[in-house]
């Protein structure tokens, strides 16, 4: 899939992107660069709901100690 930028820098995310990951307009995309490459990662407006379910044995807890630390350093 093809998507065109804008003379202001702005693009479309292609409906069935958009369908496939869930993604809102609340959503946030991240951009990583990598070589060549840009990779595009859906950051969803709630990382708690976004990672309920993916891990076991603490993980939430880590997860929300490591976002309480990121708030202190901002």
């Amino acid at each position: 899939m093809q998507s065109t930028i804008t003379q202001r820098g702005q693009t479309v995310v292609p409906m069935l992107i958009r369908r496939q990951f869930h993604l809102g307009p609340t959503d946030k995309l991240e951009w990583l660069v990598e070589g060549g490459v840009i990779h595009v990662v859906p950051v969803r407006s709630d990382p708690i709901a976004a990672f309920r379910g993916q891990g076991k044995g603490g993980a939430t807890l880590r997860l929300l100690a490591d976002r309480a630390q990121d708030r202190l350093n901002d």
